[in-house]
């Protein structure tokens, strides 16, 4: 078995063990985060069944998925870096979710690509939970006129995303973002990653994004 499977399975033993404490048997979709890692060490994940893989550049997802997702056009592959509003229209051709929309400017851009391509993306907006001036995501309180903003487009919005600041407690943050969810009455939440993903479940995140815990550490 190759060593990917084999930590997949094991993070889905824990997840398992976490959700039957707090008495739900919904698994939350694992994004595998396959960013800087060659196609190589991705394809026995493929092979196995795994489905769902994130990317935070625009051109190394187009250089490594564009011929595996024509024959196998059942993956779906995930946005979760920031996004230039110049590299949309490719975004759109490559990605089935993006999930750091975080600006009036990139939703409008985003709703042109999709009229053009006649395609649709999944979206989340990216919350800026830790008030970090260096880091993406819209303010807490700008929330509600960018979703509006995006509902006027017809943007497909299913959740909030959000990277908590790092050598800090995540739980708070992802509290914080369960309450966003239901204020705003989203279904999806797209945070915790190898670090915090079990914290993240406790707090009804949807979506991980899991990459060292399951292809190794990056170089």
């Amino acid at each position: 078995m190759h060593s990917s499977i084999k930590k997949y399975e094991d993070i889905i033993r824990s997840i398992k063990s976490k959700i039957e404490d707090q008495n739900t048997s919904k698994l939350p979709k694992i994004i595998a985060v396959s960013k800087t890692f060659a196609l190589d060490n991705i394809l026995p994940l493929i092979e196995y069944g795994h489905l769902d893989y994130g990317e935070n550049k625009v051109q190394e997802a187009i250089d490594k998925w564009s011929e595996i997702k024509i024959k196998k056009p059942q993956i779906k592959l995930h946005l979760i870096g920031k996004l230039q509003t110049n590299k949309v229209k490719f975004a759109i051709r490559i990605f089935d979710y993006i999930h750091s929309v975080d600006s009036i400017k990139l939703a409008k851009k985003i709703s042109d690509e999709q009229n053009k391509q006649n395609k649709k993306v999944k979206i989340f907006i990216q919350v800026n939970i830790g008030l970090e001036e260096q880091k993406s995501g819209v303010d807490i309180n700008k929330i509600e006129e960018l979703l509006n903003f995006c509902k006027e487009l017809k943007l497909d919005v299913i959740g909030l995303m959000c990277i908590p600041p790092i050598n800090k407690d995540s739980s708070k943050y992802f509290q914080k973002m369960s309450l966003l969810k239901n204020d705003f009455k989203l279904q999806q939440l797209s945070m915790g990653m190898s670090s915090d993903y079990l914290d993240a479940i406790k707090n009804n995140a949807t979506y991980l994004r899991i990459g060292s815990s399951i292809f190794g550490k990056r170089s």
